[in-house]
């Protein structure tokens, strides 16, 4: 798995994640809980939760305030990331590990659950299947994964990532800037695909019961069942 983009290491940028994060990604705080509903169906009252890619600690905040007896190990390969973690879960440190790294330094589980968010975009399909495969591997069988990311439809990606652009742009609407900021990102982005090939990744790296949960112009979410080991 590649390091956090460069834009993560910003201090600067980094900073200002929490508060930007809700204005770019369409219901984020729904996203977080929606999710935390899909993991709680399959796990126990006290289940452990891997968050992969859990700089910022939104979704890792969301699901503790959510339910009190779960307990979460987090990696991020982002120092700074991983800082802005440990300020936002603070209230929870007594039940939250976070690692850096990727997931090749999480522990083996098994886990009861699992997320990644806004972070599977960045990564070339073998490196993707092989990071999903991993995380298959720390989760007990029947165990729930969430992830959510930039998914565009075929056959015009940078429209829908123009859309998802103008959408966290609160400023005068420009649709120009829109286009071109949004033509960057799907070059900036490589490992953008379709939402069919997305769901055939979760299966080929060993989920089943593929899902799509949630979807806001150019992200998408999906839930899926681990496999047997």
């Amino acid at each position: 798995m590649p390091k956090e983009p460069s834009c993560l290491m910003n201090p600067e940028t980094v900073a200002f994640y929490v508060d930007d994060a809700p204005r770019k990604v369409p219901g984020l705080a729904d996203l977080h809980r929606m999710t935390m509903l899909l993991l709680a169906e399959r796990s126990l009252a006290a289940a452990r939760i891997l968050v992969v890619a859990a700089g910022g600690g939104m979704e890792t905040k969301a699901m503790a305030e959510a339910q009190a007896a779960w307990r979460f190990t987090g990696v991020d390969p982002s120092p700074a990331m991983l800082e802005l973690a440990h300020l936002t879960l603070a209230p929870f440190a007594d039940r939250v590990e976070l690692l850096e790294g990727t997931v090749d330094e999480a522990p083996a589980g098994p886990f009861d659950g699992a997320t990644c968010f806004f972070t599977l975009h960045f990564i070339e399909r073998n490196e993707r299947l092989r990071t999903l495969r991993e995380i298959r591997r720390r989760l007990h069988p029947d165990a729930r994964l969430v992830i959510a990311h930039h998914s565009a439809p075929q056959p015009d990606p940078k429209s829908w990532m123009t859309r998802s652009v103008a959408f966290g742009d609160r400023a005068e609407l420009d649709w120009s800037k829109s286009a071109a900021t949004g033509e960057m990102m799907v070059a900036r982005l490589a490992a953008v695909i379709s939402p069919a090939e997305e769901e055939d990744l979760l299966r080929e790296a060993g989920f089943s019961d593929v899902a799509l949960f949630y979807a806001a112009f150019s992200f998408r979410g999906w839930v899926a069942t681990a496999g047997p080991a």
